[in-house]
């Protein structure tokens, strides 16, 4: 049996009374889910994005005494939500650089044994079954 292709730009029609919102408008075998997209992923992530920022607006705005701060010699006053937001980025950086170099290393390492035909390529780490229902 053959069937059209269900990419329609526009909703289909109620069937047999069904409007789409209840239990028969479930995804079955002939009627698949819509595959997620490059785009839907970057939405999702700009919107997540926007909210930690508005999180961080406010945790800045809510947290104005001002704080002495010395560093390597250099000394100033900054808002305490600032020096905060300051330290937990350095804080961030200090784990993200080594890791960053190591991301390299094995880089770099994958590429010169790919680059050999009889050297042995990086192991593949193997998945953990799923433990049982």
């Amino acid at each position: 049996m053959m069937t059209a292709p269900r990419n329609h730009s526009h909703p289909a029609p109620p069937v047999d009374g069904h409007d789409g919102t209840d239990a028969a408008s479930w995804p079955t075998p002939d009627r698949p889910v819509a595959a997620h997209s490059r785009m839907g992923g970057l939405w999702v992530a700009a919107v997540v994005f926007a909210f930690v920022l508005l999180l961080l607006l406010i945790f800045v705005l809510q947290n104005g005494q001002r704080a002495e701060v010395s560093f390597l010699g250099a000394h100033g006053h900054l808002p305490m939500g600032v020096a905060l937001l300051l330290a937990a980025v350095f804080g961030i950086l200090l784990v993200a650089l080594p890791g960053t170099a190591r991301i390299a290393q094995l880089r770099m390492l994958h590429g010169r044994t790919a680059g050999h035909p009889g050297a042995r390529s990086m192991p593949v780490p193997r998945r953990r079954p799923a433990p049982p229902e």
